[in-house]
């Protein structure tokens, strides 16, 4: 059994709009809905997945859109930004083309821990960033989407490094590397970079050190929680029992049915989750029709009709056409 952490599963943010988030995953940054469903402790709210073509571990962005919720506030203590991988430097050029097309807020093309970066946000305000990984080794990236209209040696590849800013920075290296088997690689001011596994773009998280800032606040436009990949099942027992006999809080064990997981808090507003990775978003969905319809786990069907009166209905049913 392989036990080691594997690198990022996925990253859950909360979006003001499903149907406005769906467009600009879809339609901007040509990521694949995946999988439509619903928030499996919260049934009045959509859980999004967009993914690459295959809906591959390490690759997806999710979001709820809990109903009423106001806007987050950005500061420490919190998730505060999500990376996509794309193939090259080139790739980056043709995204800030991209960004003012399409008028959304982006930064320059920079450079940090030998990497280039492009930063952006979305309607909410989200932030997110682009990593090239021209210079990357490690965990493998996934497949362009193949309905999308990005041309593919541009496509967003798989999760980049997830930020996290905390004003306890020895909290937060204490958790990355005693607990779970990070092991910091590089600093660059008061950002610090952990890899695990294989490392690479795929298995890294980028600590920020700021005492300066606020404490965030949770909302829409803010990161609800990151995932972290893991083997099985027996993997994720044995983190459950590590977690426990370390006296951490924590869910337990969770049936999420696409995958199974466990969630607990590393530091102050910092929400991980440690996830398997199978048994996968195809699990009742066909590759050809994934993410037309709402889909709703084994559990959840008796109460579909219930389901469908609560959220705000939205079409998808054209979501696996060649974008445009």
């Amino acid at each position: 059994m392989n036990q080691q952490i594997l690198g990022l599963h996925h990253v859950t943010a909360i979006t003001s709009s499903a149907e406005k988030i769906y467009h600009f995953f879809t339609d901007t940054l040509g990521l694949r809905l995946i999988k439509k469903t619903v928030n499996q402790d919260d049934i009045e709210t959509y859980h999004l997945y967009f993914t690459d073509d295959l809906g591959s571990a390490g690759t997806d962005m999710t979001f709820f859109d809990f109903p009423g919720i106001p806007k987050g506030v950005k500061g420490t203590n919190t998730i505060s930004r999500t990376s996509f991988r794309v193939k090259d430097d080139a790739a980056l050029a043709y995204w800030i083309s991209r960004f003012d097309d399409n008028q959304i807020e982006h930064g320059e093309i920079s450079e940090r821990f030998g990497k280039k970066y492009l930063e952006f946000e979305d309607f909410d305000n989200q932030r997110y960033q682009l990593i090239s990984d021209e210079k990357n080794t490690g965990v493998a990236a996934g497949v362009p989407w193949k309905n999308s209209n990005v041309p593919a040696e541009h496509a967003l590849i798989g999760l980049g490094p997830g930020f996290v800013t905390v004003q306890n920075y020895d909290h937060m290296k204490l958790v990355l590397e005693q607990v779970l088997g990070f092991k910091q690689t590089a600093v660059d001011g008061d950002f610090y970079l952990f890899e695990v596994g294989e490392g690479g773009n795929g298995a890294s998280i980028i600590v920020e050190h700021r005492t300066d800032l606020p404490v965030a606040m949770e909302g829409f436009g803010n990161v609800h929680h990151l995932a972290l990949r893991v083997e099985d099942r027996e993997a994720l027992e044995f983190w459950i029992k590590r977690l426990n006999q370390l006296e951490f809080p924590n869910s337990g064990f969770v049936q999420r049915f696409y995958f199974e997981s466990e969630y607990f808090r590393a530091a102050p507003g910092i929400l991980f989750e440690l996830a398997t990775d199978g048994p996968g978003f195809l699990e009742d969905e066909t590759y050809e029709t994934a993410g037309e319809i709402l889909s709703l786990p084994p559990f959840l069907e008796p109460k579909r009709k219930e389901i469908e009166d609560y959220v705000r209905p939205f079409d998808t049913s054209k979501t696996n056409e060649k974008r445009k």
